[in-house]
Formats: C-alpha cells, sequence, structure tokens
C-alpha cells in the first residue's frame, strides 16, 4: 500500500478542531493545544502563519509562526517565532514536520521575515537551517534558557548575508502575549 500525497494548507476557522486533535494527539496532553488556542486568539500574534497538514483528507500535522519583536538599540527585522510543531504519532518520522517547516519559512521569507526562532530540539531544528546558541548570537529569549539548553534557543536568518550575523542586530526577542509566560521557556 502506498502512503498518501500529503498536502499542506493554510489553516481556516472551521479547522480549529482538526488543529486541536492533532496538537493533543501528537503531544499527548492537552497544554501545546491550549497554548495554540490562545496564540490564534492572540492579536500580538497576528499576523501568524498557521499549516495544516493533510494525507489524503486526514489531517496530520500543524505548524504556527507567530510574529514577535526585538527589543534592541536601532531597527529591527520583522521576526517570527516558530511555536510549536505538531505531527500526529502515526505519521512522525514521515517528513511531514520538514514539510510544514519549509513552507511555513517559505513563506515568511515572501513576507519580508528577517529572521525566525525556535527554542526546540538541538538535533533535529538546525536540519531545516536553524542555528543553535542565539543568546550568544546577541537574542536573548524572553525568559533566560539554562546553560545546558542554550542551543535549544535558535535563529535562522531569512535575509541575506551571513546566517550567524543578520546585520549586527542584537536584543530580547518579544513574544506574542500567550507565548510571554515563563511556563513556556521551561523543560
Amino acid at each position: 500500500m502506498t502512503e498518501p500525497t500529503i498536502f499542506i494548507r493554510d489553516t481556516a476557522a472551521s479547522d480549529f478542531n482538526d488543529v486541536m486533535i492533532v496538537e493533543k494527539e501528537a503531544f499527548g496532553y492537552d497544554k501545546e493545544a491550549i497554548l495554540v488556542a490562545e496564540l490564534l486568539e492572540d492579536t500580538t500574534a497576528q499576523p501568524v502563519v498557521s499549516l495544516l497538514a493533510f494525507a489524503g483528507d486526514e489531517p496530520v500535522g500543524h505548524i504556527l509562526f507567530t510574529k514577535a519583536s526585538l527589543e534592541g538599540p536601532g531597527p529591527a527585522p520583522l521576526i517570527y517565532l516558530l511555536a510549536p510543531l505538531a505531527v500526529r504519532p502515526a505519521f512522525q518520522n514521515k517528513g511531514i514536520g520538514g514539510m510544514l517547516i519549509r513552507e511555513g519559512l517559505r513563506r515568511l521569507k515572501d513576507m519580508g521575515v528577517g529572521l525566525v526562532f525556535v527554542l526546540g530540539h538541538e538535533a533535529y531544528y538546525p536540519k531545516y537551517g536553524f542555528l543553535g546558541g542565539a543568546e550568544r548570537m546577541g537574542f536573548a529569549a524572553p525568559y533566560p534558557i539554562p546553560e545546558i539548553h542554550a542551543g535549544a534557543w535558535m535563529v535562522q536568518n531569512l535575509g541575506s548575508g551571513d546566517p550567524a550575523d543578520p546585520a549586527g542586530i542584537f536584543g530580547r526577542v518579544v513574544c506574542a502575549d500567550a507565548l510571554q509566560k515563563p511556563e513556556h521557556w521551561r523543560e
């Protein structure tokens, strides 16, 4: 039996239940689903990039990018935060997460976004262009990241130039209100 073709599209309001199912099944608890629901309603996160992956007619993955800002000297590029990425367990390890990341980054680049941040798995996200240790590059997380996990705070430069040196820009990342809570920045 062949694998169904994966199709990715923007989420619509009518997809809310499908998004919640994907989030709950992927993580095995409700915390991420609740965060996604809050972020989708949070005006400080807008405009969001929310993508749903389907295998045939079945929703199998979801990714959310929310608008953020950089608190620092001088002008800053448009920035976004990836949080969360979810793939239902039966569809994990099939490349769906990577497809969602690549499509989201493509859309963000088309929107003129300069930097994208993620607090995530240090072995996974670098495969998609994220560089670990964003704090050491001058990008403080909304809440301190313990040194042991410093590599998990990552950035990707979607603009031109050296990905590890986005034109001398630095500062503290300020997320959407729903994400700007310490419990989202602890393990």
